[in-house]
């Protein structure tokens, strides 16, 4: 008798930028699934810090040495590169019971558009609940300092980007 294949998951997001609670969130998946593919949204309706590709190379860097980790940027709907991705599990991170709502709708719509997939909901650690990409933007924006909020790469981008800019965060 063959074993089937564990499925393969994609941890979708715009990750802009890639913060310790989407680790806590890689790192709760890949207890649960072999292969864990971040998929690095290239949203053309946000302001972003960083293009696609450089948010995709700063997660690229911080898994460079974990394989389970795959890193891709994509456009257009997540069940179409999860197709490209041979994945039927999407994995979203969930804060708090605001988040519930909107997650809840876009699981729905995800498997109505492609029955195989499935959602996963995790939580991040409780200690970074709080934490978001537009905060992490807003801090570093405002010369505060976001050590072990953000991968060391991440966060020498961040300033090095805000440093260059002098913008406030989009």
């Amino acid at each position: 008798m063959t074993q089937p294949h564990a499925p393969r998951a994609v941890f979708p997001g715009s990750f802009d930028p890639f913060h310790v609670g989407h680790v806590a969130i890689v790192e709760r998946a890949l207890r649960i699934f072999p292969q864990v593919v971040v998929g690095v949204l290239q949203n053309t309706g946000k302001d972003s810090v960083f293009e696609a590709d450089e948010r995709a190379e700063m997660i690229r860097e911080h898994y460079r040495d974990t394989p389970a980790v795959e890193v891709r940027s994509f456009d257009g709907l997540l069940v179409n590169f999860m197709q490209d991705m041979n994945a039927t599990i999407i994995i979203r991170g969930m804060r708090a019971v605001s988040d519930f709502e909107y997650e809840f709708q876009m699981a729905l719509m995800n498997r109505r558009l492609w029955p195989p997939v499935e959602t996963v909901f995790l939580t991040p650690k409780e200690e970074v609940l709080y934490l978001s990409s537009r905060l992490v933007r807003e801090v570093v924006a405002l010369g505060g300092d976001v050590t072990g909020l953000v991968p060391d790469a991440v966060r020498q981008r961040l300033e090095i980007r805000f440093r260059e800019t002098n913008t406030p965060p989009g």
